[in-house]
């Protein structure tokens, strides 16, 4: 193994890093966590961030999101 298979095999794990923080921020999860996480785990990281569910699966309806697009309530 030479140093520039090296640098180039560095640079897709930070690639792959930067791409799963965005994955995990589309699903509500922490980019800063998944960042960290990809750069020790790599293409697993890759696969959790894939596999699991929204980390806003379970939240309550009435979250800031439903409540800026609901009617107003009749009052």
């Amino acid at each position: 193994m030479n140093a520039a298979s090296g640098v180039s095999g560095g640079a897709f794990w930070f690639t792959l890093a930067l791409v799963n923080a965005g994955l995990a921020e589309g699903k509500g999860r922490s980019r800063l966590a998944w960042f960290l996480l990809s750069l020790l785990l790599g293409p697993l990281a890759t696969f959790l961030v894939v596999v699991l569910a929204p980390a806003s699966a379970g939240a309550d309806p009435s979250g800031p999101v439903s409540a800026s697009i609901a009617p107003p309530a009749d009052s």
